[in-house]
């Protein structure tokens, strides 16, 4: 693999400089923010500490995929992505369903093949291209809150505002090359302030989970 081969997939890049796409690239605050402003509200909860830190990885690592435009940047944009994926799902089924770490670790892995055979089937849907790699993130999340509506109605209701946000941030982005010549900055960075809100959000309805089982 040529980790160097450049990647232009957005409306704004118009060419291969560092700054070429600079409203993507700054946008990318809007995961540090939310980072910092949840580290400062999750006390010393470890799985939340750890959400923390890799929605600020996630911020970085898009600021490099939107500066430096190559493979191995566009690895560290996606990387801890599916590292927030994995650790958020562990988190839900540990607070969520009240499952010890072996059996929610378990379950978390079950979250590999359910991506393995979703993603084609989104890859099918007219238009989505590769939004269609994130597809199944809501439709999960949709799914964990309505089997919880009745064990913990707060959290169901949390996880699927959530999924709401995902879903039109999602729009955003899949809207950024089909849109690029009525808008020419084109709609990515929308995509961005609204995932670092959803994300953001998404760490406060775990938190807020585990503060109410702490005091059951």
């Amino acid at each position: 693999m040529d980790w160097t081969r450049a990647v232009d997939g957005y409306c704004e890049r118009i060419g291969p400089a560092y700054w070429a796409e600079p409203i993507n690239a700054v946008t990318n605050l809007a995961f540090v923010l939310a980072a910092l402003y949840m580290w400062r509200r999750c006390g010393n909860d470890l799985l939340a500490r750890l959400l923390c830190i890799v929605l600020f990885a996630i911020g970085v690592g898009s600021y490099l995929f939107h500066t430096h435009a190559q493979v191995w940047a566009g690895m560290a944009d996606v990387l801890p992505i599916g590292l927030f994926i994995l650790i958020y799902i562990f988190a839900i089924n540990r607070v969520g369903w009240r499952l010890s770490f072996w059996p929610a670790f378990a379950v978390t892995c079950l979250f590999i093949p359910y991506a393995a055979v979703t993603v084609p089937i989104f890859q099918l849907v007219p238009g989505l291209g590769s939004s269609a790699g994130y597809a199944p993130v809501p439709v999960l999340i949709l799914a964990y809150a309505f089997l919880l509506r009745r064990r913990d109605p707060d959290l169901a209701r949390g996880l699927a505002l959530g999924a709401g946000l995902l879903v039109l941030s999602l729009t955003f982005r899949t809207l950024d090359l089909p849109l690029c010549a009525h808008l020419p900055l084109g709609t990515h960075f929308a995509w961005h302030v609204l995932n670092g809100l959803m994300l953001g959000w998404m760490i406060e309805v775990y938190r807020r989970a585990r503060l109410g089982k702490a005091r059951a």
